[in-house]
């Protein structure tokens, strides 16, 4: 077996996110439809579009080092959505919803946080200043979205999660 090197890891990790992201631009909008708070449908939509940039970002990247832009099967992602959609189902209908959607939401702004940090260091490590670049962009994104989907936590979804309904 050849060995493997960290740009061997950097492009399979770049793949990983890559289906990550094609992955989560399809369940935005199921989020946005099952979310009650107009705040929290505003921010699944805008995430969708950040997210959709951050595809097109990745394709730059894979041009820019003369890879395919191909995705690789990322458990971690399927998983962490399967779960948000579990939340959809059992709390359909409750004051709960919210409060779960935005814990879903912030399992998969946290992976993405973890990925794009670790990419962004070996960017930096291999060279790549260029995609280091782009890929920090993408970075700062991500933590944005995720104070947001605190903000959203703290002045709304999690104190009408407590209401009780009759």
């Amino acid at each position: 077996m050849a060995e493997k090197t960290l740009n061997d890891l950097f492009y399979e990790t770049l793949r990983d996110i890559y289906y990550a992201e094609r992955k989560i631009v399809k369940a935005l909008p199921r989020m946005a439809h099952a979310a009650n708070d107009d705040k929290l449908k505003q921010a699944f939509g805008h995430h969708r579009e950040e997210t959709e940039d951050h595809i097109s970002r990745l394709e730059d990247i894979f041009e820019i080092l003369e890879k395919p832009a191909r995705g690789r099967t990322c458990d971690a992602i399927n998983g962490i959505l399967d779960e948000g959609d579990e939340v959809m189902q059992m709390f359909k209908g409750t004051a709960a919803l919210d409060a779960g959607l935005v814990a879903a939401a912030q399992a998969v702004e946290h992976y993405e946080i973890a990925r794009y940090g670790t990419l962004k260091t070996w960017a930096k490590r291999l060279g790549h200043d260029d995609v280091q670049a782009l890929l920090e962009q993408t970075l700062s994104e991500e933590g944005n979205a995720d104070s947001k989907l605190t903000e959203i936590a703290e002045t709304a979804a999690n104190a009408e999660a407590e209401k009780k309904v009759a």
